[in-house]
């Protein structure tokens, strides 16, 4: 117990300077392609770019936390701390290690946010177009966006699990896996297409209220 809350501090003192890269990054790119602009368009490509930025800038700082959170999550896993799982990351495969999957997690995480946003902007349009402030539109509308871009964008979470896992793998074939495109052989392989649908209804609850309360 006493581990999970040192583990659940972790995150919080982590995640509380991603996200205001995240909403930093989105709102400046978005003044400058005048998404903001009071001209009663839509402007679903700046949305979509705004989103990309975004998470571009702070995947960069959580890469290495997620890959040390994917390793404490493996089952069998010994390590007591973030601190001790991260120094015994770099020891044995050094600090490339914690970003081998940066690649495949914004090749993820750019589609996701693009299509969450322009979703997310699309809806509110619909839902509230007079666009005044409802906290009950911004959770309608950020919840149904977070739930189709978590279904779109499984296949390359499966993947980004495998190669962020390798490491500890026991089976060589997967500790060996290089890049996108060699996960992604070893799950067909192994599992067929299904294989990539993995985790997709729990990916899709578990996605819905944090993108709806993030707003």
């Amino acid at each position: 117990m006493a581990r999970w809350r040192c583990f659940q501090k972790e995150v919080n003192d982590r995640l509380g300077p991603a996200h205001a890269v995240y909403f930093a990054s989105y709102e400046a790119v978005k003044q400058a392609m005048g998404g903001n602009d009071d001209d009663g368009k839509h402007h679903p490509f700046a949305a979509a770019t705004s989103g990309a930025c975004a998470t571009i800038a702070s995947d960069a700082l959580m890469n290495p936390f997620d890959v040390v959170k994917q390793r404490m999550q493996v089952h069998g896993s010994s390590y007591a701390s973030i601190a001790q799982c991260a120094r015994s990351v770099f020891r044995s495969e050094g600090l490339n290690a914690f970003y081998i999957s940066y690649p495949t997690t914004l090749t993820m995480t750019i589609p996701f946010t693009a299509t969450q946003f322009v979703a997310y902007e699309s809806l509110s349009r619909v839902i509230n177009p007079s666009k005044d402030y409802d906290p009950f539109t911004h959770c309608v509308a950020g919840g149904l966006a977070g739930g189709v871009a978590a279904a779109v964008t499984t296949p390359l979470d499966v993947i980004k699990t495998l190669l962020q896992t390798r490491g500890a793998a026991s089976d060589a074939e997967i500790r060996n896996a290089r890049g996108l495109r060699g996960a992604a052989t070893i799950i067909k392989q192994r599992d067929g297409l299904t294989g990539f649908t993995r985790g997709m209804r729990p990916r899709i609850i578990t996605t819905m209220p944090s993108t709806a309360i993030c707003w």
